[in-house]
């Protein structure tokens, strides 16, 4: 049986996500909580050739928060709190 990755614990890590933290070298929770969404975000980009969803930095902010905040409001759990967030931020 194989072991359960510790990033897939925070609510917005999925198999997907995984895969693209694990390409940009973050590996553990405390590697997650030091990095910078937005850096996540565009080295992805980067690194696969792609224009990515920017719905994925919303998923980038949000696992980002949960690690640094395992007690983070559940709402602020979700990475659609995050887009919402976003959405507003840009007027």
């Amino acid at each position: 049986m194989s072991k359960r990755h510790p990033l897939l614990s925070l609510r917005s890590v999925g198999p997907a996500t995984l895969q693209d933290l694990l390409l940009l070298g973050i590996d553990t929770p405390g590697k997650l909580a030091a990095a910078d969404p937005r850096i996540l975000y565009d080295e992805l980009c980067l690194r696969t050739g792609q224009n990515v969803d920017i719905c994925q930095y919303d998923v980038f902010c949000c696992a980002v928060a949960q690690a640094r905040d395992p007690d983070l409001p559940e709402e602020q759990k979700d990475w659609a709190w995050w887009s919402r967030r976003r959405k507003a931020s840009e007027g």
